[in-house]
């Protein structure tokens, strides 16, 4: 019997030595160690043993049992690791590959051109201020020289909430009231950005509603070679040294003289073509001097001060930087568009 055992042991050792795979360990197991088992069997005849040789014999079985469920669970761990091993392998992301890129956006054309020309201002001692959008026809129209039943109202009126009420149609009423609030004792130097609205029909060049600067500068002394001076830098930093302006004679309701800045064409270099019209010169803003009834309404004496004020649409102004010849295309979220100015 002991010779039976021991041929067990070496046998079943041999055998799991050689498997490879988990459910022949698990047939093995059942053959040698289960109840119908190799070692089951032998210990049957035990009953036929002298008194004194069972312990001898059952301490031996005991002992190949270990030796055998000892190596059947080191084979399982490493049929288990193996397996393991092959399953990462086999689902390994090669980390090295090169990753999907992250899209990074950045600030729109028009709030790029709008901190650039506010950064512009601002390096000339103006302060930037803003105002509502929902304006009341007081500070829109009448407070700029432009009291009911003025024709320049015409092409202002606009989308009105109530009788008193509008959507601002510029961002002028900013600036009648800062001077309000001052009261015409101290000077005033400018600009403000924002959107407004007017009744438009949407075109290639016009929006009902659009971005504006205006300027304002109230002090003692202010003249129109002044106005001159700031306009002209305001062209050379925003569209290039070589560009050259010159002032029209205009009319606006809230400045007296009034003028209308051209700048020189780029495209075609004062020659003449579709760009500037076969002029040589494209129109960039509107300003003049503050009408002396402007600065009488908010508290200013007309005697004492007096100031310029420009405007400009930023909508106008991108376009003419960046030769964007359709101003819709700045509202209709094509990713296509707007993200080659990103790095503007």
């Amino acid at each position: 019997m002991k010779e039976k055992l021991e041929a067990i042991r070496k046998e079943a050792l041999a055998k799991i030595k050689d498997i490879e795979e988990m459910k022949s360990l698990q047939d093995l197991r059942v053959a040698y160690l289960g109840k119908k088992g190799s070692i089951t069997s032998v210990l049957r005849g035990m009953g036929k043993l002298a008194k004194e040789e069972r312990p001898i014999i059952g301490e031996m079985a005991n002992k190949v049992r270990e030796a055998i469920t000892s190596s059947i669970e080191e084979k399982q761990a490493k049929l288990e690791k193996d397996a393991m091993d092959k399953q990462l392998q086999e689902e390994a992301i090669d980390v090295t590959l090169p990753g999907r890129p992250v899209q990074v956006g950045g600030p729109h054309l028009f709030t790029h051109i709008v901190q650039e020309i506010e950064d512009l201002f601002i390096g000339m001692g103006f302060e930037v201020r803003e105002g509502p959008q929902v304006e009341t026809d007081y500070y829109n129209f009448e407070a700029l020289n432009l009291p009911q039943n003025h024709p320049a109202r015409d092409m202002q009126d606009s989308f009105y909430i109530t009788n008193e009420l509008l959507l601002r149609t510029h961002t002028s009423p900013v600036q009648a009231r800062t001077m309000k609030a001052y009261k015409g004792e101290k000077p005033v130097k400018m600009i403000c950005p924002g959107v407004v609205y007017r009744r438009d029909h949407d075109d290639a060049t016009h929006s009902h509603q659009f971005n504006q600067i205006e300027g304002l500068y109230v002090d003692k002394d202010v003249r129109m070679s002044d106005l001159k001076g700031i306009l002209n830098l305001f062209a050379k930093k925003m569209f290039g040294e070589e560009r050259e302006i010159r002032l029209r004679p205009s009319f606006f309701p809230f400045t007296e003289p009034s003028v209308e800045m051209d700048i020189s064409c780029k495209v075609c270099s004062q020659k003449g073509c579709s760009v500037c019209k076969q002029t040589g010169w494209i129109e960039v803003l509107g300003g003049g001097m503050v009408h002396p009834r402007v600065l009488e309404m908010a508290g200013y004496d007309p005697n004492v001060y007096t100031g310029f004020a420009f405007g400009m649409g930023t909508d106008r102004i991108a376009m003419l930087k960046y030769g964007v010849n359709d101003i819709r295309q700045f509202y209709m979220n094509d990713k296509r568009f707007v993200t080659q100015y990103h790095q503007a």
